[in-house]
């Protein structure tokens, strides 16, 4: 550590703190949520922190996209490697499905007694309108190349061969899943627990026994435990550019969406879909 990184900490011990917090996929102006284009700037400024002893990654997400949390996952878990800094994973009111998936970059995971844990397995829903549309007079046009190309379109009936298609992929995302988790928790998981993968979610400390989680407690008191009192909290939060500040807040992306044709309606309609994300748990 360099004069200026043993002046900036005092000597004393550095915890790296990275918050992710809300839905994980495309974010906007309505949706504040995670994406790994927006917080692996975070992520990699807290493991270049001077004085790091470990990085807490505090975490509050009902979950979202899979292939946005698992590249999360598996940047932190390279920074660990490279760095050899421990991370441990705090969850929050919720840590689930892409959420506690989130939580197994962990090397070890802590709860509060009342967080909703787990939800290991795959969801996806959305609308018909085919007799809407009917009632409505309204005649739906849609022209492909390619028999598949239209699957589960919302505005015509529902076919039993496109759904048994939808089933495979959410089955074969379900498999990849349980094994990051076997994998991550190792020895730890009570892999022979009725209903450990089905979707189901606990409480803190069920997930203990479970083995989805190590221990019941709270950033600052497991840190200081661990580190000493005089340990240090660097928070490392998301940077906003010069036009973000000036758009106030926005950034030049997420302005350029809200202000095209049918952005605002879409931008509302996934600030809907996240709050019902969040429902799900009663949160």
């Amino acid at each position: 550590m360099g004069i200026l990184g043993r002046i900036w900490s005092g000597g004393r011990p550095v915890v790296g703190v990275v918050r992710l917090v809300g839905p994980i996929g495309v974010t906007g102006r309505f949706r504040p949520g995670l994406s790994f284009a927006s917080v692996a700037p975070q992520i990699q400024t807290a493991f270049s922190l001077s004085g790091l002893k470990a990085v807490a990654l505090v975490i509050n997400s009902p979950g979202g996209s899979p292939v946005q949390a698992a590249l999360i996952t598996r940047l932190v878990r390279d920074l660990a490697r490279e760095k050899d800094i421990p991370v441990l994973a705090f969850a929050e009111d919720v840590a689930a499905s892409g959420g506690y998936m989130l939580a197994l970059a962990g090397d070890e995971i802590f709860a509060h007694e009342a967080s909703i844990i787990g939800s290991i397995g795959v969801i996806s829903a959305s609308f018909g309108f085919p007799r809407a549309i009917e009632k409505l007079g309204i005649e739906r046009r849609l022209y492909t190349a390619g028999e598949s190309k239209a699957r589960l379109d919302p505005f015509s009936p529902e076919k039993a061969e496109d759904v048994a298609w939808l089933l495979s992929l959410q089955a074969e995302i379900h498999e990849q899943f349980k094994a990051m988790v076997k994998e991550r928790r190792g020895r730890r998981l009570k892999t022979e627990a009725p209903g450990l993968f089905s979707g189901d979610v606990w409480l803190g400390r069920r997930a203990v026994a479970l083995g989805l989680v190590d221990g019941i407690g709270d950033m600052r008191s497991v840190m200081r435990q661990r580190f000493g009192k005089r340990v240090r909290f660097r928070l490392v939060g998301r940077r906003r550019g010069l036009f973000a500040n000036m758009l106030g807040g926005r950034s030049v992306h997420e302005g350029a969406i809200a202000e095209a044709p049918g952005g605002l309606a879409q931008e509302l309609i996934a600030a809907v879909e996240a709050r019902l994300m969040w429902n799900r748990f009663g949160l």
